[in-house]
C-alpha cells in the first residue's frame, strides 16, 4: 500500500508503558537534576516541525522525529510526539513515516559499548587492560586500553578519512565490498597515530572496529548475536537489525540519499550497501521508536548495572558544549539541560538520538540525506526543541548552502 502524499504531519499519541520488561534499577550516576523529564519544559513540536521543513529546504528529501515523554516515571504511560516531513522514496513519492527503518550510523557505537560494558560487569573484560592482552599483536602499542578505544583516546587513525576523501566515488568503491575487521584496522595502521594513548579525545571509527573485535573474541559469538541476545531481544526492538554483509534494509524503510561534493549534482540513492566499511562502528538498522526505547532503557539503568553506567558517563571534553564517555555523547543545551546519546552519519542518513539523564524523555530525529553540513546543523537544533521547548535560546540561522565537515563519519 502506498503511503500518503508528501505532507508534513504532527501526531500526538498516548502509548502504554515500554514494550520491554527488563529487571533493574534506574542508574544512579550523578547528573543534572533538571534533566529529568518531569522537570523539563514541554517539547516545542511546532519548532521541531519548522526545523524539519528547514532541512527539506536545504536538500533533504525527508525528515522525521519522535519524542517519547514519560512525565512521572520512566516506566509509565508515555506521551509520544511524532513529526514527519517530505519523502522516504524519491522514485515513488512515498511520504516519510516514523514507522520507517533506516541506517543509524554511529549510534551503533552506543550499542557496541553497552555490550562491552555488560561483559565488564560479568568480569570478562577490564576497561584499563591493554587491548593486546585480549587480541595479542593487534595494535602497535600495548598502552592502548579498552577504555581508550571506547572513549576515542587511543590515537588510532580513522581509516574513513582516506576511504571517503571523495564522497561518491569513495562510497561506490566500497558499496558492495566485504571487509574483515583486520582489513579495516590494517588501513588505520598504515598511518601514524594521531596522539599518545589517553592524551586527548579524537574521534576515530577504528576504535569501534577494535571494540567489535573484542566483543567477538571475548564471547566467541558474532556481534550480531551479542546485539540480539543482550539488547535487541530483551528490549523487544522489533525494527533493529544487524544484517552485515547483506545490503538491504528489511521491511518498511526510508531510502537514503548521498549528497555529492559537487554543487548542484543530483542526489545518489545509497540505501543498499553492505556497510562493511563500518560494521560494529556503524552498521545497525533501526527506527525512531526503537532508538527511543533503547536510550530510555540505557539511561534508566535497565541495560547496565550502576557501576558500569557510571563508567559510561565519565566525561572528557569533546568539542564545544559536548563531552564523550564510553560510546556515549553528552550535549549541553542552551537552557542548561544536558542530554545523552549519539549522533550517526552513514551514506544517506543523519541521526540524532538523545535522552534526558534519567531516560524519561528521548528524541530520535532523522533525515534521509548526508554529506550536507547545513542539514546536519539544522538537525542538531532539534535537541533544543525537544528538551528546552520554548526556553531554547535564539540561534543564528543555518546557512542554506552549508557543506559537510571533512569527515562526514566523525560523528
Amino acid at each position: 500500500m502506498c503511503r500518503s502524499a508528501v505532507l508534513g504531519s504532527l501526531v500526538l499519541t498516548l502509548a502504554a508503558g515500554p514494550a520491554h520488561a527488563l529487571q533493574g534499577r534506574p542508574g544512579t550516576a550523578a547528573g543534572r537534576p533538571d534533566a529529568a523529564a518531569g522537570a523539563l519544559p514541554a517539547p516545542d513540536t511546532a519548532a521541531l516541525g519548522r526545523l524539519l521543513r528547514t532541512a527539506l529546504g536545504q536538500g533533504a528529501p525527508g525528515a522525521m522525529a519522535r519524542i517519547d515523554d514519560h512525565p512521572t516515571a520512566w516506566n509509565d504511560h508515555a506521551v509520544v510526539h511524532k513529526v514527519t516531513e517530505g519523502t522516504a522514496d524519491r522514485r515513488t513519492g512515498e511520504a516519510m513515516s516514523t514507522a520507517d527503518r533506516f541506517r543509524i550510523g554511529s549510534v551503533t557505537k552506543t550499542f557496541t559499548a553497552v555490550v562491552l560494558l555488560q561483559l565488564a560487569a560479568e568480569g570478562k573484560v577490564r576497561l584499563d587492560t591493554s587491548v593486546n592482552h585480549y587480541l595479542p599483536g593487534l595494535l602497535p602499542d600495548d598502552r592502548i586500553t579498552v577504555r581508550h578505544v571506547l572513549s576515542h583516546r587511543s590515537g588510532l587513525y580513522d581509516y574513513t578519512n582516506d576511504m571517503f576523501a571523495h564522497t561518491v566515488s569513495g562510497f561506490e568503491a566500497v558499496r558492495t565490498k566485504v571487509f574483515t575487521y583486520r582489513d579495516l584496522v590494517a588501513r588505520s595502521l598504515k598511518h601514524a597515530r594521531t596522539h599518545a594513548p589517553g592524551a586527548v579525545y579524537a574521534y576515530s571509527n577504528t576504535n569501534f572496529v577494535v571494540a567489535g573485535m573484542l566483543v567477538e573474541k571475548l564471547t566467541g559469538h558474532s556481534v550480531r548475536t551479542e546485539y540480539e541476545n543482550r539488547v535487541i531481544k530483551p528490549l523487544k526492538l522489533t525494527d533493529t537489525f544487524y544484517v552485515h554483509p547483506d545490503t538491504r534494509i528489511p521491511g518498511r524503510h526510508a531510502h537514503g540519499y548521498l549528497t555529492p561534493d559537487e554543487a548542484k549534482a543530483g542526489l545518489v540513492d545509497a540505501t543498499d550497501q553492505t556497510v562493511s566499511w563500518a560494521q560494529s562502528a556503524g552498521a545497525l538498522i533501526s527506527s525512531v521508536r526503537d532508538l527511543d526505547t533503547f536510550l530510555s532503557a540505557l539511561l534508566g539503568g535497565r541495560l547496565l548495572p550502576p557501576a558500569q553506567l557510571a563508567e559510561m558517563e565519565r566525561w572528557i571534553p569533546a568539542g564545544t558544549a559536548q563531552a564523550y564517555g564510553l560510546g556515549l555523547r553528552r550535549r549541553d543545551l542552551s537552557c542548561g539541560v544536558s542530554v545523552y546519546g549519539h549522533t550517526g552519519a552513514v551514506q544517506g542518513f543523519y541521526t540524532y538520538a538523545f535522552a534526558s539523564k534519567d531516560g524519561r524523555r528521548s528524541l530520535s530525529a532523522v533525515v534521509n540525506t548526508s554529506n550536507n553540513g547545513a542539514v546536519h546543523l539544522t538537525m542538531l537544533r532539534t535537541l533544543e526543541s525537544a528538551f528546552c521547548g520554548k526556553k531554547a535560546k535564539t540561534r543564528e540561522a543555518v546557512p542554506a548552502d552549508g557543506r559537510a565537515v571533512v569527515n562526514d563519519f566523525a560523528q
